[in-house]
């Protein structure tokens, strides 16, 4: 399927239902047809508004929609969105607050290139920023980056955060969201080793399948099942002529976006059905908690085939990761590198794409270091979306992530040089120690 002719087709096909949504919306709108009884024309024109409106989406980038935040003073702050390292494949972006002083937490939020836009965690980045400098890796859809922009794989998205972290210096927090989460841990070891005074403080891992093996779920049979020659022949094609990236490979938004809906077919199906029903009724709004989930839902971006390849074949099959046995530009990345960094684990019980344990695995690749800086939540009733912006992240995990985060601020202790010392006996003078603790106290809480 590696043609640019299927790529072509399916946009095609997306327009043309566009195209017959607007038809008919129009169409049935004219004032002529108000004075006919048939309430055929009202649904006609309630299934072109919710048909042009769910296919149009799937191309359109969603807005942060941020606009400002409540600050300590009782006044409202301005929030601008500005990147700080722009790259050919993903900028870090800042959420600048105006007319605040910088907040004593800098967290990095790392997002997920799985589909969905960094949008995605809309609802994360809005809890945190009252209380937190926040950055966020905001990655670019596939499909408008030219050919000569080179290649994208998990190497590549790793040294992406390296540079990243190094840039917000050691001071960050990283928070690191289901697919990221095993790439995230590697370039925290990537950093700690090769550069250790740019490691961040801590990480903070949510849902990620650092070790796929350690519990079952419907995404890792599926790696077991399909070889990397089924894959790349049903999912790889060559983005069309209608984008600046015409010619590369990639594994579209519009085939994964028909991936998603058909685990729950019957769910969606019933939900445009409703929202058509509402509009005919005039009790349906341009916000309403069908288009807020829709608009997001189905707004989905293309992968370069070799970051998508790279990452079954790599973290899924060889579970590269899972056996501390992952390359990066020719370095072979140690975990057991990490000696600083405090590490917390959440997971939510309920969660079906990233199943407890898988995320868990993480604390035993972390050989030499200490239990004080290993912490691990699981949250009871939570599903994989629930973790990172659903109730139980409003409720419980949010403030546990916080809490962890002021628990491991302060700078590693380090030992005086030799050179420091006095020429004299002197009496010995108890240096100031710090206690790193966390959230939970150990790895077991």
């Amino acid at each position: 399927m590696k043609y640019m002719a299927t790529y072509d087709l399916m946009e095609t096909a997306r327009n043309t239902n566009e195209w017959l949504g607007a038809t008919a919306r129009a169409l049935a709108s004219y004032p002529a047809f108000s004075m006919s009884m048939s309430p055929l024309v009202n649904l006609t024109a309630a299934w072109g508004e919710v048909t042009e409106r769910t296919f149009g989406r799937m191309v359109a980038k969603p807005d942060w929609g941020i606009r400002s935040i409540a600050g300590d003073d009782g006044q409202d702050h301005l929030v601008d969105v500005k990147p700080v390292v722009e790259r050919p494949f993903g900028d870090l972006i800042h959420f600048s607050v105006r007319r605040r002083a910088p907040m004593k937490r800098k967290i990095m939020l790392v997002t997920p290139m799985s589909g969905h836009y960094a949008t995605l965690l809309r609802p994360t980045v809005s809890s945190l920023l009252p209380d937190a400098d926040v950055y966020v890796t905001d990655w670019h859809n596939a499909r408008d980056i030219p050919v000569s922009a080179g290649k994208f794989d998990v190497e590549d998205y790793t040294l992406y955060l390296v540079e990243f972290m190094r840039h917000l210096g050691p001071d960050t927090h990283v928070i690191a969201v289901c697919q990221p989460v095993p790439l995230t841990l590697a370039a925290a070891a990537y950093l700690a080793a090769e550069d250790p005074a740019a490691q961040p403080r801590s990480l903070t891992l949510m849902g990620g399948p650092v070790d796929p093996d350690a519990a079952a779920t419907e995404v890792t049979d599926f790696g077991r099942r399909v070889t990397m020659g089924q894959l790349e022949q049903w999912a790889i094609q060559r983005v069309g002529f209608k984008y600046k990236g015409a010619g590369r490979l990639v594994y579209p938004g519009l085939l994964q976006l028909q991936s998603f809906i058909s685990m729950n077919g019957e769910r969606h199906a019933k939900a445009f059905n409703d929202q058509i029903m509402r509009v005919a009724r005039g009790e349906a709004s341009d916000h309403d908690a069908h288009n807020r989930f829709y608009d997001e839902y189905l707004a989905v971006m293309d992968m370069t085939a070799e970051f998508y390849l790279s990452t079954v074949e790599r973290i899924f099959k060889n579970r590269e990761i899972a056996r501390n046995d992952f390359v990066v530009a020719g370095k072979k990345v140690d975990f057991g590198a990490i000696t600083d960094i405090a590490v917390k684990i959440v997971e939510g019980s309920n969660d079906d794409i990233s199943a407890p344990g898988q995320c868990l695995a993480a604390l035993k690749l972390l050989t030499n270091l200490p239990d004080s800086k290993k912490a691990s939540h699981l949250e009871d009733g939570a599903g994989h979306y629930g973790i990172f912006a659903g109730k139980s992240w409003r409720l419980n995990i949010r403030p546990l992530v916080l809490n962890f985060i002021d628990a491991n601020s302060a700078a590693p202790v380090s030992a005086a040089p030799a050179s420091a010392a006095p020429a004299q006996p002197a009496p010995a003078a108890k240096s100031p120690t710090i206690k790193l603790a966390t959230s939970q106290g150990s790895a077991s809480a």
